[in-house]
């Protein structure tokens, strides 16, 4: 059980690595947090710092979310003191959970952080591959037809229970699905409003001002974190 623990734990940790923060203070000495979106996603990085850098941070917030889950993967193996409620192979989604909660509650940041969704991808992808190529597919789909990535990011996130239970996978992941929905979802509070208010960027657009709803504070992060995928 110490080894359960250890590996939420670390998956906390590694979730919460502000990449997008860190890379735009390498790039250009900027706070991201103060500028475009005020996310700390690979959307904001791509639209104030570059192409490049988004790439770096779409790609290494995938892979903070893969790795502790792809770990915890591997050493559950159905361990009996494993299982919680009758759910066998916990470990690993209740890693998925804290990598995404420490994307968005960032202990580098002073819990700040985006909305973690291209680290929830990660997660995904390291629990079941298929499950995440559909995700992604899914949230490349809804990206073309709309050009608007938090409306992908939310639209794929919805699909995720759905391919868990399309692809036979264990009850311990199907309701990682319905988590990741809630959590990833409530992230988006921002973006929602934005979008009833049809104010929401589309892909490449600079956010309109102010960028967070009239009367509510600006948005600290972004698990769309990255504008990717959930």
């Amino acid at each position: 059980m110490a080894t359960f623990i250890l590996m939420i734990a670390i998956a906390f940790v590694a979730g919460s690595i502000p990449t997008g923060y860190w890379v735009a203070k390498a790039v250009k000495g900027i706070d991201i947090r103060e500028h475009g979106s005020k996310s700390t996603g690979a959307t904001n990085v791509l639209r104030c710092v570059g192409k490049g850098p988004a790439l770096f941070v779409f790609l290494f917030d995938i892979f903070k979310g893969w790795a502790p889950v792809a770990a915890a993967v591997y050493l559950d193996g159905g361990k009996p003191e494993w299982t919680i409620l009758g759910l066998a192979h916990t470990c690993a989604p209740l890693c998925a959970v804290a990598a995404l909660v420490g994307h968005s509650k960032s202990i580098f940041l002073g819990f700040q952080g985006g909305k973690s969704a291209a680290t929830g991808l990660g997660t995904v992808i390291a629990l079941n591959p298929m499950v995440g190529a559909v995700l992604f597919a899914t949230w490349l789909l809804i990206l073309g037809l709309t050009k608007i990535v938090s409306v992908a990011s939310i639209g794929a996130v919805w699909m995720l229970p759905v391919y868990f239970w399309l692809f036979h996978d264990p009850a311990a992941h199907i309701a990682y699905g319905f988590t990741a929905l809630v959590y990833v979802t409530w992230r988006h509070k921002a973006n929602i409003k934005r979008l009833m208010e049809g104010t929401e960027p589309k892909i490449g657009q600079k956010p309109k001002e102010p960028v967070a709803g009239a009367g509510e504070p600006p948005e600290t992060g972004k698990g769309s974190e990255t504008g990717s995928p959930a």
